[in-house]
């Protein structure tokens, strides 16, 4: 088979889906992913594992796919996971995985994403379990924080034996699974079958409960022979700059957990979002996209604004792509300097200043400097905030916590500077992918694990 001829995931259309929150994707059938299984070289020496953060054993999987052994090809996937579902759908496998296949040196990567999926939706549709337990070993570990970091350490502990109980702060579990990424890129449904996948497993997950508050960080160290901090960053950043407290002014954070935790875009929701006219979503990373991509759906004139061009824009290029397929405008090398408000301080408008790229440094970074003659003003009536988030450490009220200058818990490989004590994902890193926190659930499975051995 030519190396060029990649099975392309069948798609909602642009006017379809502009008017529903239904997944865009749709997913292999039987024959597109036996199609594209069968485009894989089997290396005997997979540069696509090394790109993999959970060490999934990418060629083996794909192999059983080959052999028409989907149970097979899903336990292979489970060793290394128990959110591939998730996975297959989130994660930047341009970047990962597919960016180290042999495939892709003189054409296109196999799509490892989409086999992933593929399996895991077979798996979740035919009620294959995600493992077995070990014997009971005694040890008790609270995990504080319901998101990808702390989903997957409970799998490998409960796996490996460990009493597990997750602390969750919001009504549902799954953390930024749940509230932070938009149904047509993740079904809140697939989340709920992953979540209810490990509690078959034994781990408990208790929810509404806010831990430094309802119970102290001290209080689960001491009855609890571990505990692992998975508390993400939640805590939305701003420009600082003036009229940042308008009403129609929102972070992209809040956008999200109405429109995804409270279904805020149906038309019978308790808590409506005000359908503006035009809103400008600021930044460029994948919570941006979602929250522009979000108010589209809403019928609201949504652009994205971003300081620098499109060749430096973070975000998925696939999920940009969607964006511009759905109509989404694309304002560059512009950023805001000003929110006009009225008397009754509502949205009109924004000062924005053109911005202009210099010459690469060394890092082959280019940076942004504006052009200060070029502040010109552009109307409308809401304006979303998505340049990142960083940790809200609520849960580490009244503990002794070693922080560092960056404000974010600091570790030894996982080890906080508490007694049996980790930590791991966003709190650690800052606002990073949901792959990268996984692999951080797993290296503290891992370190628990083998502290628990000595």
């Amino acid at each position: 088979m030519d190396n060029s001829d990649r099975v392309k995931m069948r798609v909602q259309t642009s006017k379809e889906r502009i008017h529903n929150f239904n997944e865009v994707e749709l997913g292999f059938n039987d024959e597109e992913a036996l199609k594209e299984a069968n485009r894989c070289m089997q290396c005997k020496n997979p540069r696509c594992m090394t790109g993999c953060p959970v060490s999934i054993k990418i060629p083996e999987f794909v192999k059983y796919i080959k052999e028409g052994d989907l149970k097979k090809a899903y336990e292979i996937i489970n060793e290394s996971s128990s959110l591939s579902a998730i996975c297959g759908r989130v994660c930047p496998q341009e970047r990962q995985c597919e960016s180290m296949c042999i495939r892709g040196l003189k054409g296109e990567a196999i799509a490892i994403g989409a086999l992933e999926r593929y399996v895991s939706d077979y798996a979740i549709n035919n009620n294959f379990k995600i493992g077995s337990v070990k014997k009971k070993n005694g040890l008790k570990v609270a995990i504080i924080g319901s998101g990808p970091a702390g989903l997957t350490c409970a799998g490998d502990l409960i796996k490996a034996g460990f009493d597990v109980t997750i602390y969750e702060v919001l009504h549902k579990a799954g953390g930024v699974l749940t509230y932070g990424i938009p149904e047509f890129r993740l079904p809140k449904k697939i989340v709920e079958k992953q979540v209810e996948s490990l509690k078959e497993l034994g781990v408990k997950i208790l929810t509404d409960i806010p831990v430094g508050n309802a119970i102290t960080l001290d209080e689960l160290s001491k009855n609890n022979d571990y505990v692992f901090i998975s508390s993400g960053a939640g805590l939305p950043k701003f420009m600082g700059i003036k009229g940042e407290s308008a009403n129609e002014v929102f972070s992209a954070n809040e956008i999200l957990t109405r429109i995804n935790l409270m279904s805020s875009y149906k038309s019978d929701s308790k808590t409506p979002i005000k359908k503006a006219k035009k809103a400008y979503v600021i930044g460029g990373g994948n919570v941006a996209m979602d929250a522009v991509r979000c108010l589209k759906r809403l019928g609201i004139d949504a652009h994205l604004m971003y300081r620098r061009s499109m060749e430096e824009l973070p975000a998925r290029k696939m999920e940009v792509n969607h964006a511009l397929e759905e109509g989404v405008k694309f304002d560059l090398l512009t950023n805001p300097v000003e929110i006009l408000t009225d008397e009754n301080n509502s949205v009109i408008g924004m000062k924005v200043v053109n911005m202009i790229l210099t010459e690469p440094g060394e890092d082959g970074r280019r940076s942004v400097i504006e052009d200060e003659k070029s502040i010109h003003e552009v109307k409308c009536d809401m304006v979303v905030m998505a340049l990142g988030t960083s940790p809200n450490h609520e849960a580490l009220k009244y503990s002794n916590i070693l922080l560092n200058e960056k404000g974010l818990i600091s570790v030894d490989g996982t080890k906080t500077s508490l007694d049996n004590v980790y930590a791991g994902g966003d709190a650690v890193t800052g606002s990073a992918t949901v792959i990268l926190a996984m692999e951080a659930g797993k290296k503290a499975a891992s370190e628990i694990i083998n502290k628990s051995k000595c």
